[in-house]
């Protein structure tokens, strides 16, 4: 499943209605406010003092020594692996986790690190006993396991704490550091109803992505201990990532810590509601979690069903005839998501 498919947005019309993901928000007025205000310094230099703060508030809140603002969730990812692997040695993940199918193959192809994908669960899990199977002998012959990289929420399932700490201790058993891409840490923390601290403490590194969920214009932060947090920020400048009065987008990403990473089960619940009117529909298979859904539409009328919903400001993607997924986030409210269940009673008529 490609969730990338059909993803530009056809047509002339405007959008009342966006569920093709969450990174589509528009800040608010509340955020702008903040970024207009926000304290400005050249980041390179250290002296942006927005960014110091959102670095320290993330790495506080998340219970990690330090923390790196970078631009987006693929830069952090391949920043922490190449802060934890050396060229010749390998990161075990999931086949369908985002740093395998949807990186560019950037850790292998540029960082020259080893990608050992393995089967992902129905839950969004590894298998322990996978893992401890994945990882190599000292042998010539074989790259050096160095890392495990997980993923919660993976296709928008929050993965349980037991199944994350089983599959972070059988990487720890052999020796392997551990990885979290936590793009939406927030949407899996507030559906698995647990502290930020108990997420975060089963891995070394994690990546917060603040684009998604919680609605800013740009950005992502890696956490993790101060060591490997210092290589990244190396790994960073020679990617290109080094941002100057970056306080703009770091303004934006604290505002979105105080006021919309608690506001994520009101998502949730509209996913559920917008699963359940397709379901009442009959019209194909639907799952859902999170603050996510997958309508595979029965006979494959993808292509019809999206050219309808925009005609009526409703943006979906999923071209082709396999899962639409469709995602709620704070720019899609009541009245936005009761106009899509509209459209889609109406096509299915």
């Amino acid at each position: 499943m490609n969730q990338y498919a059909g993803m530009a947005r056809a047509g002339g019309n405007a959008a009342l209605c966006d569920l093709r993901s969450d990174t589509v928000t528009r800040p608010d007025a509340g955020m702008l406010q903040a970024m207009a205000a926000a304290e400005l310094g050249d980041d390179v230099y250290g002296e942006d003092r927005s960014v110091n703060r959102l670095e320290a508030v993330l790495a506080e809140r998340l219970g990690k020594e330090a923390a790196l603002f970078v631009p987006t969730g693929t830069m952090s990812n391949f920043a922490a692996m190449l802060a934890h692997c050396q060229r010749g040695e390998e990161v075990i993940c999931g086949k369908g986790y985002h740093v395998n199918a949807y990186e560019a193959a950037g850790a292998s192809v540029l960082g020259g690190i080893a990608l050992c994908p393995l089967p992902v669960r129905a839950d969004g899990a590894l298998d322990p006993a996978e893992i401890r199977a994945a990882v190599k002998e000292d042998d010539p012959h074989f790259p050096v396991s160095r890392l495990v990289s997980l993923e919660n929420t993976h296709n928008g399932l929050a993965v349980p704490l037991a199944d994350m700490s089983a599959a972070a201790e059988a990487g720890r058993a052999a020796g392997l550091s551990v990885h979290l891409d936590g793009a939406r840490f927030f949407n899996a923390i507030t559906a698995l109803g647990c502290a930020e601290t108990e997420l975060a403490g089963l891995t070394d590194t994690v990546s917060v992505c603040l684009s998604k969920g919680l609605g800013t214009p740009a950005g992502s932060v890696l956490v993790g201990p101060a060591d490997l947090i210092a290589k990244a920020r190396r790994w960073r400048k020679m990617l290109g990532g080094g941002m100057r009065q970056a306080g703009v987008l770091a303004a934006a990403g604290l505002y979105a810590l105080e006021h919309n990473a608690g506001r994520l089960a009101e998502d949730h619940a509209r996913a559920a509601d917008l699963a359940g009117e397709l379901r009442g529909l009959g019209a194909g298979d639907v799952s859902q979690a999170t603050n996510m859904v997958f309508f595979t539409p029965a006979g494959g009328r993808n292509d019809d069903l999206r050219a309808h919903l925009a005609a009526e400001g409703v943006v979906i993607g999923g071209g082709g005839s396999g899962a639409i997924r469709m995602v709620l986030h704070k720019d899609v409210d009541d009245g936005a998501l009761g106009r899509a269940v509209q459209g889609l009673r109406r096509f299915y008529g």
